[in-house]
């Protein structure tokens, strides 16, 4: 059945509506960044690049680094902006886009999140990396899909009863990495954690500025917070969006953190930009090998 222009939205070029991408310009190995200006931070250390575009927030370079086909797009800040991004890479690969149809055999996407974070535990030092085993998504967007509401285990559900969660805010929910795909960035170098995905910066996160949260104890709920050997390590706005995304379409996907700010000790990185390309270097000579 063919899907109708109001759905799958294409520019006049043929180009996917937000992405501004073409089905040709896409890697299947993509590296998501927050920000437009990481794009090219990244591809820098490419061998080539072939792919410029950008259109709004989304900005994405395609090239070639160590024989391997690579696109790095930013995605821009927060879960809203990771269903558009989703959505669209999902649709360049898996739809037929002159029949409008979805393809017979759906192709999977290998998905590395670069990206900065806020430790909450005053172990994990600032300019560390942590490797977002699990997330858990305090941001609701998967609700909103069929099968997204299984994406839920012991772990939501405990932190529910431990945080005494507002019935008004979306249900928690919790996604695992790509196991397969993890191990390619394993080395004594990386922590491994569970990071929960905010809906905003201030006020989702217990920061009170001139508006008082919610929630004020919400910090040191999320802190003080175990279930069995896990623990809440950092927090950010896009993990448990792009892996309950791509658990549901069959994709691989890892979050890679740069920790640039511990909120238990109130530390912030000194020198944020070479700490977030020391991760960048990391994970491309990792995907490289």
């Amino acid at each position: 059945m063919a899907i109708s222009p109001s759905e799958l939205i294409l520019n006049a070029d043929g180009s996917i509506y937000h992405l501004n991408l073409l089905p040709a310009d896409l890697a299947r190995t993509i590296i998501t960044v927050g920000d437009p200006e990481r794009v090219a931070q990244v591809s820098q250390y490419f061998d080539s690049v072939e792919i410029r575009k950008g259109k709004r927030e989304f900005h994405a370079h395609t090239g070639v680094l160590k024989g391997k086909k690579l696109t790095v797009i930013s995605t821009g800040i927060g879960t809203d902006n990771i269903d558009i991004v989703l959505n669209e890479m999902d649709a360049l690969i898996n739809v037929d886009f002159p029949s409008r149809t979805v393809k017979n055999k759906i192709t999977p996407l290998d998905i590395v999140r670069i990206g900065t974070s806020g430790a909450v535990q005053p172990d994990i030092p600032v300019d560390s990396f942590l490797l977002s085993e699990w997330a858990l998504g305090f941001d609701g967007l998967m609700h909103f899909y069929k099968a997204g509401g299984d994406l839920r285990d012991d772990f939501s559900d405990a932190f529910v009863r431990h945080s005494g969660w507002a019935t008004e805010k979306p249900r928690p929910y919790t996604v695992k990495c790509d196991e397969d795909l993890a191990q390619t960035f394993t080395s004594n170098r990386i922590r491994y954690g569970v990071t929960a995905t905010n809906t905003g910066f201030y006020g989702p996160q217990g920061r009170n500025l001139r508006l008082e949260a919610q929630d004020g104890r919400l910090q040191s709920k999320i802190m003080a917070f175990k279930h069995g050997d896990k623990r809440i390590t950092n927090m950010e706005m896009e993990t448990s969006a792009i892996y309950g995304l791509a658990k549901l379409m069959g994709h691989r996907a890892v979050s890679m953190n740069c920790i640039l700010a511990n909120r238990s000790t109130g530390e912030f990185s000194k020198n944020p930009e070479k700490s977030v390309d020391g991760l960048i270097r990391y994970v491309l000579e990792k995907l490289c090998a």
